[in-house]
């Protein structure tokens, strides 16, 4: 069985999903640090004037662990995110048909911003195609750091692979402990593939809704082709 072991991230980018597609199992990493601006709090969509951050404001009690994170909602935030995002992809060839979806998430009241993301990344995963077992890091509560939570990880859900983002072999080839444990460890080195965008010169990087609002049904296959240069560790 292969996991994948990740922070729950706003509106992640298309990365995030092939590597929930490629997995057995996924885990949310909710019980470790929060780092403030960062993906767990922001992305970004395009606009006629380029790419825009969309980050949502949160309660500053640092240090905190990612479930613990609260949502400041003195600002409105919800309904400025929303009209953005309506704003710039109204336009987009798929955005009627997940329209109604989007709005019921933003809609709704949050108080955690781990609550937020993962409901997105569902809601994400539903309309790609993508049916996957979730759980979240912190309902197994494995201890250890790194690589070692990792490892404990796989062991607790009976994982005999585990697939890491290339972006995190530094600190995992420092130790050899999935060797040593027994589990296989490969490495997901993907390619953002190209595909139609409104607003002119094309913009990498960008938040899978992008995708999603632009493409449609055809989103999930622009997805996996951006894994054909994925090797193993």
């Amino acid at each position: 069985m292969k996991a994948v072991v990740m922070q729950p991230t706003y509106l992640s980018w298309m990365g995030y999903f092939d590597l929930i597609d490629q997995s057995d199992i996924f885990v949310f990493l909710d019980d470790v640090q929060f780092e403030k601006q960062s993906w767990q709090q922001r992305n970004k969509i395009k606009t006629p004037q380029g790419w825009q951050w969309l980050s949502i404001p949160v309660v500053k009690k640092f240090p905190q662990l990612i479930k613990d994170v609260q949502i400041s909602n003195n600002i409105g935030w919800a309904k400025i995110h929303w009209k953005t995002i309506v704003q710039n992809y109204e336009k987009a060839p798929a955005f009627a048909n997940y329209k109604d979806a989007f709005e019921h998430i933003y809609s709704k009241n949050w108080d955690k911003l781990a609550d937020l993301n993962m409901a997105l990344i569902k809601l994400i995963c539903d309309v790609l195609g993508i049916k996957k077992d979730f759980i979240r890091s912190s309902d197994i509560n494995v201890p250890g750091d790194k690589v070692v939570k990792l490892v404990n990880i796989c062991h607790k859900i009976n994982a005999t692979t585990y697939l890491s983002p290339v972006g995190s072999a530094g600190y995992i080839e420092e130790d050899n402990r999935f060797k040593s444990e027994g589990i296989t460890l490969e490495y997901h080195n993907y390619e953002f593939p190209r595909y139609s965008q409104l607003y002119g010169e094309y913009v990498p990087y960008l938040s899978v809704v992008d995708l999603l609002f632009n493409c449609g049904e055809s989103a999930l296959g622009i997805i996996k082709k951006g894994r054909a240069s994925a090797g193993k560790g």
